[in-house]
């Protein structure tokens, strides 16, 4: 019976998610339950690929890569995986016509990750982006909007700029464990790999006017998705104010973390701050 190997798949993608992710699981708590096991599913399979060119370093990664995105090629065309989270994604991939150049463009990230260790110019460090953040943010819309097309359309930008804007934040916060273990710079507004309180000023402007673009689409999100997105949208925001608040030069010195208990501070925020928004709207439209 492939149904009971299907939820088992799906299952093995939740978990990946609530292991690897405590911030973006309770995000994904906060969507429809119809739409939460497919979200989980494009996590899986992202978070597999990332930790391939990220922690796997007593291992040739380069083989392991190419038998992963063999994989994902045979998953994709049959229709049907042994590997559970490749199992999950393919059927997500069909069930919302998840175009293969995103597919494509992610991969391509995650091998430049096995090559590149400096980005020189911005439109290496905007490549990169795009295909190791924006594209999740495409490929999660695709679930959201649930094949209404015109929709999609009209929301690509602030997808792709939330993503850009959680990947920054990311970069930001890792910056020392990028440089240190990783042996990676991504930002070329950095001279000589050390960030300074410029440079740190500079990147931070470019995080916000991308989070000022995003939560444009944010508020246009159908209802099963909005209040999910919105909380990961506020988690973020709230990483990006302490990573403004802190130095750079203690940013080199270690990984800003906003803690489990201000996490589930926040989460209370964004539902009352969600729910009290439209009625501050229906006050303000009789108001003026």
């Amino acid at each position: 019976m492939k149904e009971l190997f299907d939820k088992l798949s799906y299952r093995c993608s939740h978990r990946v998610t609530s292991m690897y992710s405590t911030s973006f699981s309770h995000a994904v708590k906060m969507l429809s339950p119809k739409i939460q096991k497919d979200i989980y599913a494009i996590y899986g399979f992202v978070r597999l690929a990332d930790e391939i060119v990220d922690t796997f370093h007593d291992y040739d990664k380069k083989l392991l890569l190419d038998e992963f995105e063999s994989d994902l090629e045979k998953a994709l065309e049959r229709e049907i995986s042994l590997n559970p989270i490749l199992n999950a994604f393919q059927q997500v991939v069909h069930k919302y016509q998840i175009d293969a150049e995103l597919i494509d463009a992610f991969m391509k990230s995650m091998r430049d990750d096995l090559n590149k260790q400096q980005y020189n110019s911005i439109e290496e460090y905007k490549a990169y982006i795009y295909g190791s953040a924006d594209v999740v943010g495409l490929m999660c819309l695709k679930v959201f909007v649930q094949g209404d097309a015109e929709k999609y359309e009209s929301l690509k930008t602030p997808a792709m700029k939330l993503g850009s804007a959680f990947q920054k934040v990311n970069f930001l916060r890792d910056i020392k464990e990028d440089h240190d273990h990783l042996h990676r710079s991504y930002f070329p507004h950095i001279e000589g790999d050390v960030i300074d309180n410029e440079s740190k000023k500079i990147i931070i402007a470019e995080i916000n006017r991308d989070f000022e673009e995003a939560y444009a689409g944010i508020v246009q999100l159908p209802m099963e998705a909005k209040f999910g997105v919105y909380t990961a949208y506020v988690y973020y925001k709230n990483l990006l104010r302490k990573l403004t608040r802190t130095k750079a030069s203690e940013i080199r010195e270690k990984r800003i973390r906003i803690s489990n208990p201000m996490k589930m501070v926040l989460l209370t925020k964004s539902f009352v701050n969600y729910k009290l928004n439209p009625l501050l709207d229906i006050l303000l439209s009789f108001l003026f």
